[in-house]
């Protein structure tokens, strides 16, 4: 059905900017599209017996009518109590007794699944998790058994000063927007979801439609092919399109909010602004800049000024966060209440800093080795290359994506870094969140 000849890379040690050869590419990753429009990567590693699969399908958090936040990831929650052939305890008892774990994790754009087994038993849980994507029975006596976790899970988010500082910077960035609607719910809403509507919401949204599968361990690429094409290639409803978002109102001068929680010795800081979309030009030097800010050594200039030289941090790091739609760029640290007006500062410090000042060649370079040296770590695993394959597949980066990648980071220059902090990063207009004790 699928033929494919499976080039063997070439081992050799890599140049500065070149990608070393052992890194998945188009000379090892087979790349197939079956005729319901599932997208399969495999790639083929035989040094341990075993197999990973990872993908998603195009439903998520997005697709939740307004007034039902957390609809999707109920949904997803229950895929695993029990298909119409098997049973809950069957499906666990099926998966333990070979060692194997499958798993679903639901994001805003789309539904996560995974498995690993031995690749003697791919064909078990290949068919466990077909029938857990493609024909859940949503048993009844689960439904309210799922309530009550995520009941739980919500309670205990309102006793962590990290997620709920968290919570409500997504709240002040995008207010009633689509991408700020709470993935777990609130309480209003779990109460009123019912059988019926998990049930109508997976016939309507669940598809095979822009899926992706990516395949990696002791199987040959074209036998893969063949089992995703096996266990999902005669599925084939159409899910209705997804409705454009609405543009974003980035903030003018400084949103912010403190949630009270008066019995915490600590205090969350969350402080940031609108990023770009991972497909941004802009994204590769933020990404640098976003390093050297936050991320390299002890979590960057934060960790130095705030953490260790100040001494004023639990913790203090900056994320960058870029997909299809524009993400955030912030500066995050737990403190003592005390020292949170203070923390503030030392974060606008650095960020004026790195809008005002090039940064230094030697550090750049230390942050470039950093970013390059780090990426064959990821893939010593089957299950980073995996993830690898669909996050290309999702940002339609390309399989010779880590071919060009060295030579991306390393073109960077302090200019462009300056740039793009210039462009995003305003110490005068931001959004910041605190959770933790009130402090005069």
């Amino acid at each position: 059905m699928h033929n494919a000849r499976i080039v063997r890379p070439r081992r050799g040690q890599p140049g500065r900017g070149t990608a070393p050869s052992s890194l998945p590419g188009p000379h090892d990753v087979l790349r197939t599209q079956l005729p319901n429009g599932v997208t399969v990567l495999a790639r083929e590693n035989w040094s341990a017996p075993s197999v990973v699969v990872e993908g998603y399908l195009l439903v998520g958090n997005l697709d939740e009518p307004q007034d039902m936040p957390g609809l999707a990831s109920f949904v997803t929650a229950m895929l695993s109590r029990g298909t119409r052939t098997r049973a809950f305890a069957e499906i666990n008892e099926a998966v333990e007794s070979v060692g194997a774990s499958i798993g679903f994790s639901p994001d805003r754009h789309i539904t996560n699944f995974s498995t690993k087994s031995l690749a003697e038993d791919l064909g078990l849980v290949l068919d466990i998790v077909a029938e857990e994507l493609r024909a859940p029975a949503f048993p009844a006596e689960y439904v309210d058994r799922v309530r009550g976790l995520r009941m739980t899970a919500l309670a205990e988010r309102e006793n962590d000063t990290r997620q709920m500082a968290g919570r409500a910077f997504r709240e002040l960035m995008y207010g009633q927007h689509p991408l700020g609607r709470d993935m777990l719910g609130t309480r209003e809403s779990l109460r009123a979801i019912t059988r019926a509507r998990l049930v109508e919401f997976y016939e309507r949204f669940f598809a095979p439609q822009d899926m992706v599968v990516s395949v990696v361990g002791a199987l040959r690429a074209d036998e893969a092919v063949q089992r995703i094409a096996d266990a999902f290639g005669d599925w084939t409803y159409r899910r209705p399109a997804r409705a454009e978002l609405p543009p974003l109102t980035h903030p003018t001068g400084v949103r912010s909010r403190h949630v009270a929680m008066p019995d915490k010795s600590q205090s969350d800081l969350v402080l940031g602004w609108p990023a770009m979309r991972r497909h941004s030009p802009d994204f590769d030097p933020a990404r640098m800049a976003n390093t050297v800010l936050g991320v390299f050594g002890m979590m960057g200039r934060l960790g130095v000024n705030v953490r260790e030289r100040q001494g004023m941090a639990y913790y203090a790091y900056s994320r960058l966060s870029a997909d299809r739609e524009p993400g955030t760029w912030t500066a995050i640290a737990g403190v003592n209440p005390a020292n949170v007006a203070r923390t503030q500062a030392a974060i606008l410090e650095e960020v004026r800093r790195l809008r005002d000042e090039l940064v230094p060649e030697a550090e750049l370079e230390d942050c470039k080795r950093y970013l390059t040296g780090s990426l064959p770590l990821q893939m010593e695993t089957n299950d980073g290359v995996a993830s690898l394959l669909v996050n290309l597949e999702w940002h339609q980066l390309g399989l010779d994506y880590l071919e060009r990648y060295y030579g991306i980071i390393n073109a960077l220059t302090p200019p462009q870094l300056q740039a793009v902090a210039q462009k995003y990063l305003d110490p005068e207009s931001y959004v910041q969140a605190v959770a933790g004790p009130a402090t005069d």
